[in-house]
């Protein structure tokens, strides 16, 4: 199993994936939570390989990680560039709008909470996608 991190400054996303492209969890959980949410899942999971976004914050939470994570998981950081742009498209494909919500072109539709959950599955296909 992959776990892909999108880190942020006060919410980060956190997906867990299988090699086959089963997504068997996402969430947003607020920065300060991250670390544990994430040990939590190392446990539930048999995660092997963390991927996470190489941009704005990711030098110390790869420090971060490194202390509190077993040395067993491999760290591998991935261009996030455009990940949210491609998650907020990702977005309407998970969750179809309904009703008069429809009619509005996807451009201008805004999900209606955050996706960094889904930038950490991006993350996850972005490296199944390079190896």
């Amino acid at each position: 199993m992959i776990l892909g991190f999108d880190p942020g400054k006060d919410k980060c996303g956190i997906a867990v994936m299988g090699r086959d492209k089963n997504v068997s969890y996402h969430q947003v959980v607020p920065s300060d939570a991250a670390v544990s949410t994430i040990q939590s899942l190392c446990k539930q999971f048999p995660i092997q390989l963390l991927v996470m976004g190489d941009q704005t914050t990711s030098k110390s939470w790869k420090q971060k990680l490194t202390q509190s994570l077993s040395p067993f998981i491999k760290i591998v950081q991935i261009d996030e560039r455009y990940s949210s742009l491609e998650a907020r498209a990702r977005y309407w494909q998970m969750y179809p709008p309904t009703g008069l919500y429809r009619l509005i072109p996807e451009g201008m539709r805004t999900p209606p909470r955050p996706v960094d959950d889904i930038v950490a599955i991006v993350l996850i296909e972005r490296y199944l996608n390079k190896t």
